[in-house]
């Protein structure tokens, strides 16, 4: 199963790197985008019998590694339907 896992900073903290984004795609005439929050993705290939466990494995890594739970919160998605790609 494939885990994706969308971390994003929380609401309260300021984000100088999607204010500098923001600002560039105004200047680039996108007037409508009223706001840019940076995060990060992260895909994880697991093997796991069910997607509830698929689903605890990434929320583990997540808390442990792939998140700063001070900062930062996250979201998971499971595909079941997703094959392993060979690396």
């Amino acid at each position: 199963m494939r885990a994706r896992v969308f971390v994003t900073l929380k609401p309260s903290v300021f984000d100088p790197q999607g204010t500098t984004v923001a600002d560039a795609l105004h200047t680039l005439g996108y007037a409508a985008v009223r706001d840019v929050r940076q995060g990060k993705y992260f895909e994880l290939d697991i093997d796991a019998p069910t997607s509830d466990e698929a689903r605890r494995i990434a929320g583990e890594a997540a808390d442990k590694l792939l998140a700063n739970p001070v900062i930062e919160s996250y979201r998971i998605e499971i595909d079941t339907t997703a094959e392993a790609v060979a690396r």
